[in-house]
C-alpha cells in the first residue's frame, strides 16, 4: 500500500469515528443489541428454524408480516436458513448498527436498510460489495432508479427491496363539498388552497412538515435540485448544494403557503399529525406509495370520507419529474464471517424475489415492490384498493411515478443533514428568516460540518 493510500485510508478512518460521535451513535450501549449480538449460533431467533444443519444467515429487518416471508424463505430452502430479529424501525436498528461497527462486533449477517442510509454505512466500512457476489445477475429485474440508489459506479451496497413513488392521496369528499378540481400543478395546487380558504372549511388543503427530511428534499428534486452527491469510490469527497435556484423555488412556493395560511406546518408522523390526517384537517396527503398502507392503518378513521389518488402535481405538465420518498433494502454487512459470505448475499437477493414473497408483501404488509416480475404483473396494477373505493391506485398513480423516477443522491451524513434540514425549515415556517436565508444558512451549516468531518467539498 501506498503512502497515500496509506493517508487517505487514515483520513476515512479518523472521518468516520467523527461521524459516528456526532451522531451520537457510540454512546448507545452495546447491551442494547438484542437478538443476535454474535455469530450465527450465538443468535436469539424470533422465527423457527425449520432446518438445524443449514447454514443460518443473521438478519435485522422490520418490515410488517415479515416473519411469513422467513418462513417462507425457510421452508423453500435446505441449506441456508434465516434466523430473523427485529432490532427496532429507523434510527433504533441504525444506532445499533452503528455501535455494533464501532465495536467490532455485533452486527447481523443481513441488514434491512432505507436506501438513503447506504453512503453512510459505506463510509463506515459496513457493507459488503455485492457486485463480487452476483448482484450483476439480477440488476436487470430492478428499475434503473431503484438500481441506482443502491450501487456507486461498479459497486452495489445492497438490493432493492420497496420503494416510495410520489402521489396525492385527496379527500374526493371534500374536492366535492368546495368544488374543488383535482391540482395536476402547483400552481393548480395554490389555487385549490385557496379556494378552500375563501369558503370558509374547518381544515386546510395541506400539511408542510417542518421534520419531513426526505419528503422535503424529494419535493426539491422535483424541481431539479441535486442537494447531495458522493461516490463511494472517492469516499472523502462529497458535493452539498442544498441552496439552488431550484431548491429556492420550491422552498419559497411553500414559504407562500405557509405565510398565507394555506397549509399547516405540523410535524409529520406525530399522534396529532395522524388524527388530522384522517379527520378532515387535511384534504391533501402528499404521499409515497407506502402512504395508502399507512393511512389505512390509522385508527378513528372518518367512515364517511372518501379517498382517491392522482398524480404528485408537477412544476412543468409537459416535462413530468418523478421523485421517490423512502425505500428499503438489504445489504450484507462486513461482519459476516468469510464462510458466511455467499449465504448472506443468497439471502439479501433472494429473500424477497419471489411472487409468493411479494404477494405476502403486498397483501399483508403495503409495500410497493421494486421487483419487476411483482412490479409489472397484471395482478399488481389491476390490485383494487377498498380505502379508495375500489380504485387501481397502482396503474393510475404510482407505476408510472415508480417507472420515471432515476434515482437520487445522498449525503454520508444524511441523519445530520436531516437534522439540520428541521432546524432552518422549522426557522422558516416560524416566519424567522424568509426560504432563500433558511437553505443558505443551511449550506453553510452542512459545508461547515463536512469540512470538520474531513470531506473535501466538490463542485
Amino acid at each position: 500500500m501506498t503512502r497515500a493510500s496509506h493517508t487517505a485510508r487514515g483520513r476515512i478512518t479518523a472521518m468516520k469515528k467523527r461521524i459516528l460521535a456526532a451522531g451520537g451513535v457510540v454512546a448507545v450501549a452495546a447491551a442494547a443489541l438484542t437478538g443476535c449480538s454474535g455469530g450465527a449460533a450465538e443468535a436469539t431467533c424470533t422465527n423457527e428454524i425449520a432446518k438445524e444443519d443449514a447454514t443460518q444467515v443473521t438478519v435485522w429487518a422490520w418490515y410488517p408480516a415479515f416473519e411469513q416471508v422467513v418462513d417462507l424463505f425457510n421452508e423453500t430452502h435446505d441449506d441456508i436458513q434465516v434466523c430473523w430479529t427485529n432490532a427496532g424501525q429507523g434510527a433504533d436498528e441504525y444506532n445499533k448498527f452503528s455501535t455494533a461497527l464501532e465495536a467490532g462486533s455485533g452486527a447481523p449477517d443481513v441488514i434491512m436498510l432505507e436506501a438513503e442510509q447506504i453512503p453512510t454505512f459505506t463510509i463506515q466500512e459496513g457493507l459488503v460489495d455485492l457486485s463480487q457476489h452476483g448482484a450483476a445477475d439480477i440488476q436487470g429485474e430492478y428499475t434503473d432508479g431503484a438500481w441506482s440508489d443502491v450501487s456507486s459506479g461498479d459497486a452495489v451496497y445492497a438490493v432493492p427491496v420497496d420503494g416510495g413513488p410520489m402521489g396525492m392521496l385527496f379527500r374526493q369528499d371534500i374536492f366535492d363539498e368546495y368544488g374543488i378540481e383535482v391540482p395536476t400543478t402547483w400552481d393548480e395546487f395554490r389555487e385549490a388552497a385557496q379556494k378552500l380558504k375563501d369558503a370558509g372549511a374547518p381544515g386546510v388543503l395541506a400539511d408542510f412538515p417542518p421534520n419531513g427530511g426526505a419528503y422535503l428534499y424529494a419535493l426539491m428534486a422535483q424541481a431539479g435540485a441535486e442537494p447531495f452527491s458522493y461516490d463511494a469510490a472517492n469516499p472523502t469527497e462529497t458535493g452539498i448544494d442544498v441552496n439552488s435556484d431550484e431548491a429556492k423555488k420550491v422552498m419559497e412556493y411553500w414559504d407562500g403557503m405557509v405565510d398565507d395560511g394555506l397549509v399547516a406546518t405540523d410535524d409529520a408522523f406525530t399522534a396529532d399529525y395522524n388524527t388530522k390526517l384522517v379527520d378532515g384537517s387535511y384534504a391533501v396527503y402528499v404521499a409515497a406509495a407506502w402512504g395508502p398502507g399507512y393511512l389505512g392503518g390509522l385508527e378513528d378513521a372518518d367512515a364517511e370520507a372518501k379517498w382517491q389518488a392522482a398524480p404528485i402535481p408537477q412544476w412543468d405538465p409537459e416535462n413530468p419529474k418523478q421523485v421517490n420518498w423512502g425505500g428499503s433494502t438489504f445489504a450484507v454487512t462486513t461482519h459476516t464471517p468469510e464462510e458466511r459470505l455467499d449465504a448472506a448475499a443468497t439471502v439479501a437477493k433472494d429473500i424477497m424475489r419471489t411472487e409468493e414473497a411479494w404477494q405476502i408483501g403486498i397483501d399483508e404488509a403495503a409495500l410497493f415492490p421494486l421487483w419487476k416480475p411483482a412490479l409489472e404483473s397484471e395482478e399488481f396494477a389491476q390490485k383494487e384498493y377498498p380505502f379508495f373505493d375500489g380504485q387501481k391506485i397502482n396503474e393510475d398513480v404510482f407505476l408510472e411515478a415508480a417507472s420515471g423516477y432515476s434515482g437520487f443522491g445522498y449525503s454520508p451524513f444524511q441523519v445530520y443533514a436531516y437534522d439540520q434540514t428541521y432546524e432552518q425549515i422549522f426557522a422558516m415556517t416560524e416566519g424567522e428568516k424568509d426560504a432563500s436565508q433558511a437553505l443558505d444558512d443551511l449550506q453553510g451549516t452542512l459545508e461547515t460540518y463536512a469540512t470538520s468531518q474531513g470531506f473535501t467539498l466538490t463542485e
